[in-house]
């Protein structure tokens, strides 16, 4: 039986592969260079990205699909996943280029910040489903 938690996780696994799709077909979204948000491909002409952005944006949307197979699996992925947006939040604030690495300035701030508060509400929330028996 799947878990609303886990129907969660296989959609917020598939968007962010269509992310990923996105920003691979961005204009430079081939491409390291530049980290500068300003600079930066932009994907649906809003979102600042690059090979790695678009890389992580690929291995989060493999891990819901794989989290998805299991209700733990899936709070793993919200509660975990939800930290290490609120780190990359702040980390927008404090170095917008990802210390060279990944654009993280710019819209990207708040929609990292958007995604930190929905996936900490869902792991954090996510209570088992009770077992049912039947007679």
């Amino acid at each position: 039986m799947n878990s609303t938690i886990q129907k969660l996780a296989g959609v917020f696994g598939v968007v962010f592969i269509l992310i990923a799709i996105a920003g691979f077909f961005a204009q430079g979204g081939m491409a390291m260079q530049p980290t500068d948000p300003a600079l930066a491909s932009k994907a649906l002409g809003i979102f600042p990205v690059n090979l790695l952005h678009n890389v992580v944006h690929l291995a989060f949307g493999a891990w819901g699909l794989a989290a998805s197979r299991s209700w733990g699996g899936s709070k793993q992925f919200f509660t975990i996943g939800g930290y290490v947006y609120v780190v990359l939040t702040i980390l927008g604030f404090v170095a917008p280029t990802g210390f060279g690495l990944v654009p993280l300035g710019g819209p990207d701030i708040w929609l990292h910040c958007l995604l930190a508060i929905a996936m900490l509400a869902i792991g954090l929330t996510a209570r088992p489903v009770a077992a049912t028996t039947t007679v």
